[in-house]
């Protein structure tokens, strides 16, 4: 199935790319806008499953007598969010320096990046505190 979205993605990029090049730059940022909402709308759903399933596994080890649900701290999920920040990076390099040149492009990075580092954060809080302090 997972084969299957990225081809509709990849179908999505090439006809808003080849849209562009039919009806020129005046509408570059409409097409933009358009291929950036149908991505975001698959990235909500994917997160929307993820965030379902694992609640649900939370839920699952509560109701059979877990003191305490799993923390979602496996090298799996970690590989996996890696894997598809880096897949993703491509097309949205592609359009951020497309429509707005080296500045789009460094923007794009920061905001992978910035997903990243909460990312790591977030399974990790203590990555970025300093050694130094006795508990």
């Amino acid at each position: 199935m997972t084969d299957a979205r990225d081809t509709d993605l990849q179908k999505d990029l090439a006809a808003t790319l080849h849209a562009r090049r039919e009806l020129g730059q005046e509408y570059e940022s409409e097409l933009a806008d358009s291929f950036l909402e149908k991505l975001d709308q698959r990235i909500d759903g994917a997160v929307e499953r993820r965030l379902r399933r694992g609640l649900a596994e939370q839920q699952m080890q509560v109701a059979r007598g877990a003191r305490r649900p799993k923390g979602s701290d496996s090298w799996g999920e970690r590989f996996g969010f890696g894997i598809v920040s880096l897949v993703l990076a491509i097309p949205l390099s592609a359009i951020g320096g497309a429509f707005a040149g080296m500045t789009g492009l460094i923007a794009t990075w920061v905001g992978i990046v910035g997903v990243n580092a909460a990312q790591a954060v977030r399974l990790n809080p203590d990555l970025f505190r300093r050694g130094d302090r006795e508990d």
